[in-house]
């Protein structure tokens, strides 16, 4: 993430990365499904160790406190979404 509060952005994009979309493209608004604010405010944590997985359509999202988001079990490297750093 490039910057705190910003997780949900990387979130998105990873999912329209899946998708092969634009975050605006998905059909569907994040917040739909996981409140977005939650996860800005779970990655903003100081030395926390979280993970927080949760389903949108067709696919499940794991979100973890080092910066990694999997969807499908699959990762998505910083440079694909941006990153979770803290």
């Amino acid at each position: 993430m490039s910057d705190r509060g910003r997780a949900a952005v990387d979130v998105a994009r990873a999912l329209a990365r899946v998708e092969g979309v634009a975050p605006h493209e998905l059909g569907y608004s994040l917040q739909e499904y996981v409140d977005a604010d939650s996860i800005d405010r779970l990655a903003a944590m100081e030395d926390a160790d979280w993970t927080l997985t949760f389903a949108v359509p067709d696919h499940e999202v794991t979100v973890h406190s080092d910066g990694r988001v999997l969807v499908d079990g699959e990762r998505r490297e910083p440079e694909e979404t941006g990153t979770l750093e803290r």
